[in-house]
C-alpha cells in the first residue's frame, strides 16, 4: 500500500510545509507536522492500519496546530469589531 511508505508521508509533509510558506496562515503547518510524525512512525517500522494512521495524523496535526498557534499567537494588527456599545 502506498500510504504505508514513510517517504510518501515525508513528501506530503514537505509539500504542506512549502505551501505554508506560499500561503501563510499557520493552518498547513499543523498538517505538515502531523504528516511528519506519521512519516517518523513508519520510518521506525511501527505497523499501523489505515484508520489508526489517519487518527494519528489528525491528532498530531491538531496538537501541532495548537502549539504553533500558542507560539505564533493571533494577529495583533487585526481590526477589532465591537458588537456592543458602551451606552447599551
Amino acid at each position: 500500500m502506498l500510504w504505508t511508505l514513510w517517504w510518501v508521508w515525508a513528501a506530503a509533509a514537505l509539500v504542506l510545509g512549502i505551501l505554508e510558506i506560499l500561503i501563510p496562515g499557520t493552518i498547513l503547518l499543523g498538517f505538515a507536522i502531523g504528516a511528519g510524525v506519521v512519516a517518523i512512525l513508519f520510518a521506525f517500522g511501527v505497523p499501523l492500519t489505515l484508520p489508526v494512521t489517519l487518527v494519528v495524523f489528525a491528532v498530531a496535526s491538531l496538537i501541532a496546530w495548537i502549539i504553533v498557534r500558542r507560539i505564533v499567537g493571533v494577529n495583533r494588527t487585526q481590526v477589532k469589531v465591537w458588537d456592543t456599545d458602551i451606552n447599551d
